[in-house]
């Protein structure tokens, strides 16, 4: 697989206007489509709230925003768990969602959208319908990507990235399609030939392109913030210092004595 073209695929997500769920959502002159609970407009800089208690923003350029439109796509049920499953942690996530990513060649922020999006980061989640593990694997699924335990978290984010990138494949790396596919199945799409009409399923989609575009304008925040310089220390000022022979003014101070 060229991995241009991955870097293209993992990224297109960006540019895809889908609607999340309830709240606001601000459409961009790029193709974005940002979910925020409230928003703050800063004259030039309108500041995007991404959770309810203000843990999380964006700010955007206030001319690049197009609109605001409410955002009525329901949340997806998640997948029932059992008692004594504890959902992984970020850290645990990112470790098992590494070697997927880098031998498939799959973004793993887009991986761990999936995951979220499945199952909520439980390793024994068990959906209604009999899909188990971090990628709500079926049973038939797994069978074929030769996942012999799907709830060991390894093997079920490898079978499940793996499927993830023959559909990529299979739908010339068209994300939308290929989340589609991985909820509704690819008979499905086939039958309408793009995302079905199921509300789960819209959902479903939004709900991952939603979560990968947070992690990536997240990301570009940090390194925009990574990027300014730091201030001098409070109070001082740098002055800039001639060197080499000294000036005839500096020479001639000297002689007076002052």
């Amino acid at each position: 697989m060229n991995f241009r073209r991955q870097i293209a695929v993992t990224f297109a997500a960006l540019a895809v206007c889908i609607s999340a769920s309830a709240a606001d959502l601000a459409i961009l002159k790029n193709g974005f489509s940002i979910r925020h609970e409230r928003r703050e407009v800063m004259n030039e800089t309108t500041r995007l709230y991404l959770e309810a208690n203000g843990s999380g923003y964006v700010d955007v350029p206030t001319a690049d925003i197009i609109s605001f439109e409410k955002d009525t796509t329901p949340q997806p049920v998640p997948a029932q768990a059992t008692a004594t499953a504890p959902a992984f942690r970020a850290t645990n996530i990112a470790e098992v969602v590494a070697p997927a990513s880098q031998k498939h060649l799959i973004d793993p922020d887009l991986i761990t959208s999936v995951i979220r999006a499945e199952s909520g980061f439980n390793p024994h989640a068990v959906s209604p319908k009999g899909a188990q593990g971090l990628m709500q694997l079926m049973p038939g699924t797994a069978a074929k990507l030769g996942v012999q335990n799907v709830f060991d978290p390894n093997a079920n984010v490898e079978g499940g990235t793996r499927y993830l990138h023959e559909l990529l494949e299979q739908y010339h790396w068209d994300l939308v399609k290929a989340l589609a596919a991985y909820n509704a199945g690819p008979q499905r799409v086939a039958q309408y030939g793009g995302v079905p009409p199921y509300r789960e399923t819209h959902a479903y989609v939004a709900r991952i392109i939603r979560d990968f575009n947070r992690q990536k304008l997240a990301q570009q925040h940090a390194k925009a913030v990574a990027r300014k310089p730091a201030p001098g220390p409070a109070g001082h000022k740098l002055v800039a210092r001639p060197r080499g022979p000294a000036t005839e003014a500096t020479r001639a101070q000297a002689g007076s004595g002052s």
